[in-house]
């Protein structure tokens, strides 16, 4: 009996030291690692609306998939909106960054994170795939295709992951259905 106790405390104090261990490296990494994901957000948004030389956070009503909404300014004029959209892709949510300029053009996505299979929907952000989204115009709905595209419309599947192209369209798709309904004409 003596011992079961002994056990007991000893494995309580070996718990709550790992505890404390744990909670110290959490309260440690935190603020570096918001930084890091302000630095990526900043890149990406500067990558997807390149004419762009200041961002700022759109107070606005999100829903669904939508999660932020970044104007990006030139000489004080909306130049576009940069889209943070988190559909549901194969292995969880694909977050993204979706750029869609005033003219009316998907001006590039930036897939900011991801638990895609690795080799097949880890491939989305390689420009193969990615790349296809830039200059698409947003007047029509995008679909994804398993062969080469033949309507500018259409993207090209990522082989082995239809899921994951899908969910990255629908990620396009439901940015830019956003930006027609509550953002377009808001240009100052």
């Amino acid at each position: 009996m003596k011992e079961n106790i002994r056990l007991g405390v000893i494995l309580l104090i070996i718990t709550a030291i790992a505890g404390l261990l744990l909670g110290a490296a959490h309260s440690v990494t935190l603020e570096p690692i918001a930084k890091q994901e302000q630095m990526t957000k900043a890149t990406a948004m500067k990558e997807i609306l390149p004419k762009a030389d200041e961002f700022k956070v759109k107070e606005t009503a999100v829903e669904g998939i939508i999660k932020e909404v970044n104007e990006g300014l030139a000489s004080g004029k909306t130049s576009g909106y940069a889209i943070k959209v988190a559909p549901k892709g194969y292995g969880g949510a694909v977050e993204l960054m979706v750029g869609i300029s005033t003219e009316g053009k998907v001006e590039g996505i930036k897939i900011l994170s991801h638990s895609e299979t690795p080799g097949l929907g880890a491939n989305a952000p390689q420009p193969k795939f990615s790349g296809q989204f830039k200059g698409k115009p947003i007047a029509k709905e995008l679909t994804v295709v398993k062969k080469a595209p033949s309507a500018d419309n259409e993207i090209e599947a990522i082989t082995g992951a239809t899921i994951t192209s899908k969910a990255v369209t629908n990620g396009v798709n439901e940015a830019v259905q956003f930006y027609n309904s509550k953002l377009k004409g808001d240009a100052k």
